[in-house]
Parts: structure tokens; sequence; C-alpha cells
């Protein structure tokens, strides 16, 4: 997929254009990342470059193996770990102990945003997948928001997989694709992306250059 970044979802604003558009935008603290570790194919298999993020300040809370592996890499502790999977081109021009700023990026092209969005804990199935409920007339009982059948009798006797109801929503792994870069602000290491990304604020989130569109 190629190297991309790590950082925090600070939250939303707006932006204007000089013809007076509006443009709503998530704000990203993106980087610095340090890179702590190079894997290859020759010895783990496959080639990727670890990147950290986001020092911790209490050193004394990071457990000796972290630690250790922070020490090897001669970088700070950092509270999030991530994996990138690249070519030997670039594994071999990322050093490790080197930083990964927020200039890769230029304004206008297009990247995917991945977080883990917000849990909403135990939903029905009208909240969860938009059923539109039972009628509530006719003698219907305490029946309105539920799902309806959910499987047959002796064939094939079972629910199938996959079938929708009620269950833990949200709180999952989401990929949103090709959000355009508004703005970069390498000074103070901000990335300002058009459209809304998962999780909530100070949610951690992977940047990576859009698979399906380009600048």
């Amino acid at each position: 997929m190629g190297l991309g970044i790590l950082g925090k979802k600070l939250g939303m604003t707006q932006i204007f254009h000089g013809d007076g558009s509006i443009v709503p935008v998530t704000v990203i603290q993106a980087g610095p990342c340090y890179v702590v570790q190079k894997k290859t194919a020759e010895k783990e298999g496959y080639n990727a470059v670890q990147l950290g993020f986001e020092e911790i300040k209490k050193v004394n809370r990071v457990n000796k193996p972290r630690a250790g592996h922070f020490k090897k890499a001669n970088t700070p502790p950092t509270s999030f770990l991530r994996e990138f999977r690249v070519n030997a081109e670039e594994v071999d021009a990322n050093e490790v102990g080197s930083q990964i700023s927020v200039e890769m990026f230029e304004i206008g092209e297009f990247v995917d945003v991945t977080g883990t969005s917000k849990g909403k804990g135990f939903a029905g199935v009208m909240k969860r997948h938009g059923f539109a409920g039972a009628p509530a007339s006719h003698g219907a009982h305490e029946y309105f928001r539920h799902g309806g059948s959910i499987g047959q009798n002796m064939t094939p006797g079972r629910t199938m997989k996959g079938k929708k109801m009620p269950g833990h929503m949200g709180n999952s792994r989401v990929t949103v694709q090709s959000l355009k870069v508004v703005e970069v602000r390498s000074d103070n290491n901000i990335l300002m992306i058009e459209g809304a990304i998962p999780g909530p604020n100070n949610g951690y989130v992977i940047i990576n250059k859009a698979v399906k569109k380009s600048k």
C-alpha cells in the first residue's frame, strides 16, 4: 500500500474559499511519527515499516518488553504503533530512528483514513440496520420494533450466517476512502481533510495515500 502516517482526530471545523464557498474539514494532528522498526522479506517474510506516534510522557508506565523495543530503535516510547506494508525500496529509504512528518502530503491529493468508529452499545434492528418495524395496528402487541422472522422450520433448521439481528453497534475498524486534503500545516503538524472520518475526537487514525483516486 505504501507508507502513510499516524495521527489523532482533533475535531471538525470549516474553511472558507475565496469564492465564498464553505468546506467542512476534519482537523488531524498527523505526526511526527518515529520509524521504530523495519521488516524485510528475507527476515520476516514481508516488507514493512513500523511507525510510532504520540510520545508517552510517563516513561515509568511502559512495560519492559515495549521499553526495550523502543530502546533498540533509539526512539522515545509512543502510545500508538502500527505497521505499513511497503516495497523494498521504501524499507531502505526509511532508517530506524528517523521521523515521518505531515509534509509527505500536499494540498489537493486524496487519502484513505482508517479509524475505530464510535461505539453505540447494544442496539436493536431498527437502529442498527434501519428496519422499518412491524405494523402498529390490527391487534399487534409488543412487537413494534422487532425484526420479524429469523429462519425456517425444518430446512435448513437454523439461522443463516450474516442475518441482520440486534447486537453490538459501532466500535469497529472503518476506512473512508478518497478524502481530499484541503490544507497542510507543517509548522504544527496539522492536516485538514475534507469531510468526516471515523471515531471520536482524540481517537487515533491511520492515513494512507488513496488507492482508488490520485490528485
